[in-house]
């Protein structure tokens, strides 16, 4: 058995995915330590595009996508496809092509260290790429490469199976085994934002947090204020 393609890995489950989904790349970050965002470098094709569901990782080399396509033929519905293309944006690895056969296999979208082409169209398919960006030079097809096995991408280490969300500020891995923890940290961040915006409306622009910041910083006194 090819041990290049790793088939069965446990998935972050569909519940949990739907729960991760209400909430923003930024949020998650944030209550993960700050930690599992990858490199501003891969962006959505368009702003509002947004993605959420567990990572099936595929390791290529530079302009080759054959272990793409094979990544497609074994996904399942609701996967999103993680592909360390090692930042290469000489050449695209997925087009329309590709991408209307993800989307027909129901995946929730694709998030790759790499270039793609035909962005017009994917546009209009409405589905979710977060790429480096684009180029019109298409592939080979020729070099072998990995499934499911743990990937660099973005500057982030993505094992198959953890969740992956992605909006309009970046793209986020969170490991599976943390996601059920860090739900309720999530909504309570979101509930105390909501709170201090209401407070900023209302007049209330000061952080409470800023004066004793300085001061450790050594930008202000002990007794000095702003």
């Amino acid at each position: 058995m090819n041990t290049d393609i790793v088939r069965d890995f446990e998935r972050v489950s569909p519940d949990l995915v739907r729960q991760a989904a209400q909430f923003q790349a930024a949020v998650l970050a944030d209550v993960a330590g700050r930690r599992g965002a990858f490199h501003g470098r891969i962006a959505a094709l368009r702003p509002r595009m947004k993605l959420a569901g567990p990572a099936l990782t595929v390791d290529v080399r530079p302009g080759d996508n054959l272990m793409i396509h094979a990544a497609i033929a074994l996904a399942r519905p609701g996967d999103v496809l993680v592909i360390d293309g090692k930042g290469d944006r000489t050449a695209a690895l997925m087009g329309t092509i590709m991408m209307s056969a993800c989307q027909q296999r129901g995946l929730a979208g694709v998030v790759i260290d790499g270039a793609v082409r035909d962005t017009l169209e994917i546009d209009e398919m409405d589905f979710p790429v977060f790429s480096v960006g684009t180029n019109p030079n298409g592939p080979t097809k020729n070099v072998p490469g990995r499934i499911g096995h743990a990937v660099s991408c973005g500057g982030v280490t993505v094992r198959s199976g953890d969740l992956v969300l992605a909006d309009a500020d970046g793209v986020v891995v969170v490991e599976r085994e943390r996601v059920e923890g860090l739900l309720p940290l999530a909504r309570k961040k979101v509930e105390d934002e909501s709170a201090r915006i209401a407070q900023i409306r209302e007049g209330n622009t000061s952080a409470a947090w800023l004066a004793a910041a300085l001061r450790t910083a050594g930008v202000l006194k002990e007794g000095e204020s702003l």
